[in-house]
């Protein structure tokens, strides 16, 4: 194992410790594998339907059609007509009476409710062996979703075949399928390869409206899902899907939701053969997030709008249980994300949330946000690698445009030393059209770019506005060429940290991280401004008194001195400013690295060793500084703010240990075979017993 890989288990072991354990899981689901991918994205028929599903009141009917065009009215009016002599009341009862592959369901305007689907479990059902889930509800194996289809679903289609279901209204309001909360779930097709979904709108559940499970071939068309606990499409383990025109609002996690879909392209670079669904014409808003993805592998999202969510979409590596990790090969081009900065913390915050969904408000615009993310951001990548976002318009957000972090592979439950760093690369952000609408009216974000540093390949397109940091990678005019790129196995200190702080959230629990300004920390309130302030003021004591006792007579020292104050000042503005710091943080770096680099220049006279050590401080923080605004370093496996506070910790004991010695112990204090300096000796002070026992007032 090389020097690199030894380092990185040893800080994968410390942040296994430090780390809090993952909260609720994103889904929580039984063991599935992905479809052989031998099927296909099935095409609508339009035929006549197999099977009808209307309600008995004829002027509760008559009214919901009354403002049809006269054919499309006229349509409905025969099929009612039909249905009244054949058709079912329930959609259940249509699915129950599907019995061959092909058969069309036609739903007709109207509420259901499905009212005999919603019965607490009796029975055997009522005492099924199954795992619970950290959300409570249990975790039922396909055939005990068989054996007890409406335990957890208002509607099961379960291994039915290439079945169409269709409303026939006018737009996807027409037809409403309401769990009113009693279920999980309003539609689940699990095993029903070849599912079609189109024109209706399916709610209020306390998970996910419409949940397609481990599919060959499905088609989301032209539906509306809202007001879930969890998310309003949720498909997972599947292949040969297709969203399209679809809407969803009101969920507490994301809207669309194609986690861990068929990972056919691992070990592939960015050219790929196909993608394994495809997301077009939908939009996503007034949800926590408005695309999510856990292992969102090989999905082409386009031509979308992602708008006033939390945030406007998001991928990630950070939850287990998920086939397909790391997340890879996503792309996502010429989307609408855009002013993506709801605050529904707050309703966890106020007790809103531990109300019984019912008693929400979700109709009323609550939101109760299950996992922690960083508000007002347009695509969050949380370990992602080998992903695409070329020419979105990606405008108005509070915190950032894009926010790409690494995800450690314990945090998903691999513990193999070797895969701890395999998130986070070969990112590729190019093309996009960033603080700017679509009618080219300035929107900017408050930063284009926030980066952990972690990860290689990462890179950015040239025309970024604010980023941290400053300086980053840059995209070529081919994929895969990367200017200035860097292949960092831990991403900067600072930044794990404040991760690591607003990582401790729980919406069950309503634990709101203080110190993280996801949830509204401002000032002195966040980490990172605890930290620089922490920093600066053990800096300055130390330093101070290393002046008062040993430099403050020599010129240049004491201005090099004084530049380090200034830096350590700068260094707390920057970070009170957060996000708009721009350059001030490389400004505090250079000038702090001064201060060490004159300081050191002068004690090497009288502490050679330690003036050497304060020197190496002082270049590895001017390098820092360099690293940070003008370009990655591309040959070091750690930024050098690791390697810089590590020896930073050493010189602040040893700082203690040289001001407290008086100049005639200067063997003892630096080190064997020390003289002790002239007095005329690169115009250090004379070594008086009165200077030497001074003390700061």
């Amino acid at each position: 194992m090389s020097w690199t890989r030894r380092l990185l288990a040893v800080l994968a072991a410390l942040c296994a410790v430090l780390l809090p354990a993952p909260g609720a899981q994103a889904h929580e689901e039984r063991p599935v594998t992905f479809p052989d991918g031998s099927g296909s994205v099935p095409a609508y028929r339009d035929g006549p339907p197999d099977l009808l599903v209307c309600k008995d009141d004829r002027e509760d009917f008559e009214r919901r059609i009354a403002a049809f065009p006269a054919g499309l009215r006229k349509e409905n009016l025969n099929l009612f007509e039909r249905c009244q002599e054949e058709g079912f009341r329930h959609l259940q009862a249509a699915v129950d009476a599907v019995d061959e592959a092909g058969m069309n369901i036609a739903i007709l305007p109207g509420l259901y409710e499905e009212e005999p689907s919603r019965p607490e479990p009796t029975g055997a059902c009522a005492d099924l062996e199954a795992k619970d889930s950290a959300l409570g509800y249990q975790i039922l194996s396909y055939e005990q979703q068989k054996q007890c289809p409406h335990n957890q679903n208002l509607v099961a289609i379960l291994g039915k075949k290439d079945l169409q279901i269709e409303g026939t209204g006018q737009s996807r309001l027409d037809v409403v399928v309401d769990a009113k909360y009693a279920k999980l779930n309003a539609i689940r097709a699990d095993g029903s390869d070849g599912i079609y979904f189109r024109n209706f709108t399916a709610q209020r559940t306390t998970f996910n409206s419409l949940y397609v499970l481990a599919v060959d071939g499905f088609v989301i068309d032209d539906v509306l899902t809202r007001w879930n606990d969890e998310y309003g499409f949720l498909t997972f383990a599947s292949d040969h899907g297709l969203y399209k025109n679809c809407e969803s609002y009101g969920n507490g996690d994301s809207g669309i939701y194609p986690g861990s879909a068929s990972n056919i392209n691992e070990g592939r670079g960015y050219d790929v053969p196909r993608y394994s669904i495809e997301i077009t014409g939908c939009r996503s808003h007034h949800n926590m997030v408005g695309y999510s993805g856990t292992a969102g592998d090989s999905v082409w999202v386009h031509d979308n709008e992602f708008d006033h969510n939390m945030g406007g979409a998001s991928m990630d590596s950070a939850f287990p249980g998920h086939p397909g990790l790391p997340q890879n090969h996503a792309k996502f081009e010429r989307n609408d994300i855009h002013d993506n900065n709801a605050d529904y913390y707050k309703y966890i915050a106020d007790g809103t949330c531990a109300k019984a969904p019912v008693d929400r408000g979700y109709e009323d615009g609550v939101v109760c946000p299950q996992i922690s993310m960083p508000p007002g951001t347009g695509i969050i990548t949380a370990g992602g690698n080998w992903n695409l976002y070329e020419g979105n318009w990606v405008y108005g957000h509070d915190r950032a445009a894009f926010f790409l972090s690494a995800v450690p592979a314990f945090i998903r439950g691999e513990s193999a030393w070797s895969k701890q760093a395999d998130t986070s690369h070969h990112n590729r952000y190019a093309g996009n059209k960033l603080g700017v609408d679509k009618q080219g009216k300035a929107r900017p974000n408050a930063t284009d770019v926030w980066w952990d540093g972690q990860g290689g390949g990462n890179c950015w397109q040239g025309s970024t506005g604010a980023s941290t940091p400053r300086a980053l990678p840059t995209c070529g005019a081919e994929r895969g060429d990367v200017s200035g790129g860097a292949d960092r196995l831990v991403g900067e200190p600072s930044k794990l940290a404040a991760l690591l702080v607003c990582a401790d959230y729980d919406a069950r629990a309503a634990r709101l991280p203080a110190g993280c300004d996801w949830y509204g920390a401002s000032g002195i309130e966040r980490i990172e401004v605890q930290l620089a302030l922490g920093i600066a003021v053990v800096l300055a004591l130390v330093g101070g008194v290393l002046w008062w006792r040993r430099l403050r007579h020599h010129r240049w020292a004491t201005v090099a001195c004084a530049a380090g104050l200034v830096g350590l000042v700068l260094d707390v503005a920057g970070a009170t400013q957060g996000l708009q710091s721009g350059y001030l943080p490389a400004v505090a770096l250079l000038l702090t690295g001064a201060w060490w680099v004159g300081a050191g220049v002068v004690l090497r006279g009288e502490r050679p060793w330690f003036g050497w050590v304060t020197v190496a401080l002082g270049g590895l923080t001017l390098l820092d500084a360099f690293d940070k605004a003008v370009v990655m370093l591309p040959w070091i496996p750690l930024g050098p703010a690791w390697i810089r506070g590590l020896l930073g910790v050493v010189w602040v004991i040893w700082a203690v240990a040289v001001a407290a010695t008086r100049s005639g112990e200067a063997g003892e204090a630096g080190g064997a075979g020390e003289a002790p300096e002239s007095p005329e000796g690169n115009g250090e002070r004379p070594p008086t017993a009165d200077a030497d026992s001074e003390v700061p007032a």
